[in-house]
């Protein structure tokens, strides 16, 4: 049985807007506190209102759109109006600066983009590249001002219809979505996602944490990341529920956050569960209505039973990642908890633990995790406008090489060992070691680089730079640090960074990461 049927994004909108009406479907707090709510037939409404102002600048199915914001209704509601016309999203993190911003829009050639005033230093810039393809830049967020050659969002699409004034055949399998994650090559890859995709996750989603009409699902998750969009926003809108949409994390508010919205449901990364425990202790801490916290990646065993002790949670741990679009590993109902095991496998996939001589292995020995799904349906439908990338990672048969390790026991349950060799986690985001070091080699000072991460308790991972310098230059590490402010996001930027004379290598002149690793341990 197929449980998406021929169903798009757009439709379930609609559907939603008549099953649940003036029921509360989002609430938003912004970072100075205010709040805004919107019910079923309000977020439909401005849906539709937003498709149209696109239909009005004439983007059309097939088209993308990139969404360069920061948690915000206006996002939600570009995000879904994108999936009734049949245009494709392509969210781009809010922390990109130029360089990165540039890649994805070039690669992507998105026809309009939709952004806010804090960004658009950034696209007066890449406007004046002559192989730009942006039509139109609409400046979100901004009630009431003008801006030079670029169109109020909020003006322009409270102007429109309520009604959608075009319709658009779609069949689920469409793209909807190309989300760029940082993997283990220099430049980021584009997942392709598509409607199916999408509506799968907010089934999976709902069945794993037992989602109703009755929860209040809060998260601070980044409307740009796979985790809030399935693990967040799909199955809280397809069971009806009510999501608590936050701007920005604040250690200080969370909790008190967590306890006035009286949320049912919330998700938290290490850095979370750290700073919370750092925060003066309530007498009113406990009197939540938590039935499940979502859990991602590793963390102290230490630390999870001070989080559990000191806030009375239960911790639903989750594996999964952009490609393979929800957490396909983790808690399931009803089933026992087994920690540090990341959970057994949920329905629709397979998971196997591989050899270097592609051959499963026996339980409790570690190799690669391979994942098996639809692609279009359970896992994405390849990278964008990357073949070779895709048949590297993706068969024939819908098994996907996570180039993760870990391990399964034999009672089914599995263990995550380590990440992608090159891939730091820091504050919750991915970071390709290959591109600071890439951009390190671009010093002229610079001869060559080695970028690892280091175990942090805040922030998971803290990034360090091993430097070796030309001959006869000098250069502080500061000054290595204010380089790699220049053209990286924050959270890109090394924490630490050690010049040295010489990087250990490999027969072949290949780094040995492993030995910088140890060095630092």
């Amino acid at each position: 049985m197929d449980i998406i049927e021929q169903k798009s994004v757009g439709q379930l909108w609609d559907h939603l807007a008549k099953q649940y009406g003036l029921k509360t479907a989002l609430i938003f707090e912004d970072i100075n506190a205010n709040t805004y709510k919107y019910s079923y037939l309000k977020m439909n409404e401005n849906i539709n209102k937003t498709a149209n102002l696109f239909l009005s600048l004439g983007v059309r199915k097939g088209d993308r759109v990139a969404l360069h914001i920061n948690n915000c209704p206006e996002l939600l509601f570009s995000w879904f109006a994108l999936c009734k016309i049949g245009a494709i999203m392509v969210p781009i993190n809010a922390h990109y600066l130029y360089n990165e911003t540039s890649y994805i829009i070039n690669k992507c050639k998105p026809k309009i983009v939709v952004t806010e005033e804090i960004f658009l230093d950034v696209y007066k810039r890449i406007i004046k590249d002559s192989k730009c393809t942006i039509e139109n830049i609409l400046i979100a967020r901004a009630e009431d001002k003008s801006f030079d050659n670029f169109i109020n969002f909020n003006n322009s699409y409270k102007k429109q219809s309520t009604s959608l004034l075009n319709k658009v055949e779609i069949n689920n399998q469409d793209t909807t979505e190309i989300l760029f994650t940082s993997g283990t090559t220099s430049l980021p890859k584009g997942v392709v996602i598509s409607h199916y995709n999408l509506l799968f996750a907010g089934h999976y989603t709902s069945w794993q944490c037992q989602l109703s009409e009755n929860d209040i699902y809060m998260t601070v998750m980044p409307a740009w990341h796979i985790d809030f969009q399935c693990t967040a926003a799909m199955p809280t809108f397809s069971s009806g529920a009510t999501l608590v949409l936050l701007e920005k994390y604040s250690a200080r508010k969370f909790w008190n956050q967590v306890c006035s919205y009286k949320a049912t449901i919330t998700e938290c990364i290490p850095k979370i569960i750290c700073t919370l425990l750092l925060q003066p202790k309530k007498a009113w801490e406990k009197n939540h209505c938590l039935r499940e916290v979502f859990y991602y990646l590793t963390l102290p065993t230490k630390d999870k039973d001070a989080f559990i002790d000191r806030f009375n949670v239960k911790l639903l741990t989750s594996y999964g990642m952009t490609e393979t679009i929800v957490g396909l590993i983790g808690d399931r109902p009803h089933d026992k908890r087994k920690w540090p095991s990341i959970g057994k496998v949920g329905f629709s996939y397979e998971v196997k633990i591989i050899n270097e001589n592609n051959e499963e292995v026996t339980p409790n020995t570690i190799g690669e995790i391979y994942i098996k799904g639809i692609p279009g349906k359970t896992i994405f439908n390849g990278y964008y406008q990357d073949e070779n990338e895709t048949k590297k990672v993706l068969n024939n048969n819908g098994w996907f090489h996570t180039g993760d390790t870990g391990y399964v026991d034999e009672e089914g349950y599995f263990y995550f060992v380590d990440r992608k060799s090159n891939l730091i986690k820091s504050a919750g985001e991915n970071v390709s070691a290959s591109e600071i070091e890439t951009l390190l080699s671009s010093h002229p000072k610079i001869l060559e680089s080695a970028v690892i991460g280091v175990t942090d308790k805040i922030c998971c991972e803290l990034i360090k730079a091993f430097v070796v310098l030309k001959k006869s230059e000098v250069l502080t590490e500061n000054e290595i640090i204010d380089y790699c402010q220049k053209y990286l996001a924050d959270f890109k930027v090394p924490s630490k960074v050690e010049i040295c004379d010489s990087l250990p290598k490999t027969c072949l002149g290949k780094l040995k990461k492993d030995v910088l690793r140890q060095y630092c341990c």
